[in-house]
């Protein structure tokens, strides 16, 4: 349990739904396995968490747009029950690939694919590569650009040494404890806050090493314009990847720009409701080429 907070009272409910409503399942990959959660049908909508995060963070996003889609949230290679890369510093493309694998096994053909904050990087990555057919449309909530730029240099090494650090001098669960606020808004609750947190707390250290590498190592931009309609969504109070920055891609990957109100970097957690409407709309449009 993390100090000073309850697990059982905050997290509860949710900790219930998940089990209920958007269960883990597990397939076969090249590297070992891939754990998953998915729920509904319909047309697919695959989300991509971001670095102190997890596939049950996308809990009641899932939830509202069930009824309309199959949603599928990854536990990204390394984190939760999946399998680690084989590099200690792995780039985007092979996070794509492990991708590309989970979705030949779950059968998928087609889908909106979302990636939220370092998710983004492999989201990119992956509508870049030749399986960009399988993307319909790419939505990016809040993505993290990377330090892979060579005039990064210096900024890099820093961010890096500072989140190694931490982790060695905090753990993962003192990481959660210290690092949840900063996710969310001045007007967060406090369920949004434990939920955070109770994700956070479940981080496992390979993986969120080989994630460091990729934050540091890798560069949103590099990976150029995707062919298909691209989207950038960011919470008006993202103190992480603040709107300027989250715009500034924007405009580097010709994708419109939208701002999430009382969000901070977690929009998920904190605004479910708004980010499924926006994740609804993209399914709409993907289906139809219309806007609701």
């Amino acid at each position: 349990m993390l100090p000073g907070l309850s697990q059982a009272a905050p997290t509860a409910d949710l900790q219930a739904q998940l089990e209920r409503d958007f269960p883990q399942r597990l397939v076969a990959s090249a590297g070992g396995q891939q754990a998953l959660r998915e729920c509904g049908a319909g047309p697919v909508v695959v989300l991509l968490h971001g670095i102190g995060s997890g596939a049950a963070s996308w809990l009641q996003v899932a939830r509202q747009l069930a009824p309309q889609a199959r949603v599928i949230a990854w536990d990204a290679p390394g984190y939760g029950d999946s399998s680690p890369l084989e590099s200690d510093a792995p780039k985007a493309e092979q996070y794509a690939a492990r991708l590309a694998q989970m979705l030949d096994a779950l059968g998928v053909e087609e889908c909106v694919l979302v990636g939220h904050s370092l998710g983004a990087l492999t989201a990119l990555a992956f509508a870049r590569s030749s399986q960009a057919h399988r993307v319909n449309r790419l939505v990016l909530i809040s993505p993290a650009r990377g330090y892979g730029a060579p005039a990064l240099g210096q900024q890099r090494q820093q961010v890096r040494q500072q989140r190694l650090d931490n982790l060695q001098r905090l753990g993962i669960a003192g990481l959660a404890e210290q690092r949840s606020a900063h996710m969310l808004s001045p007007r967060a609750t406090p369920k949004a806050l434990a939920w955070v947190r109770w994700n956070m707390a479940r981080l496992n250290p390979v993986g969120y090493r080989q994630a460091i590498e990729l934050l540091c190592g890798d560069d949103l931009l590099r990976h150029g314009q995707p062919a298909m309609p691209c989207e950038v969504h960011c919470g008006e109070a993202d103190s992480i990847t603040p709107a300027e920055a989250c715009l500034s891609v924007a405009k580097a990957l010709g994708a419109s720009f939208n701002l999430i109100a009382d969000a901070g970097h977690a929009s998920p957690i904190e605004q479910p409701q708004v980010v499924a409407g926006r994740l609804a709309c993209a399914i709409h449009q993907s289906l139809t080429g219309r806007t609701l």
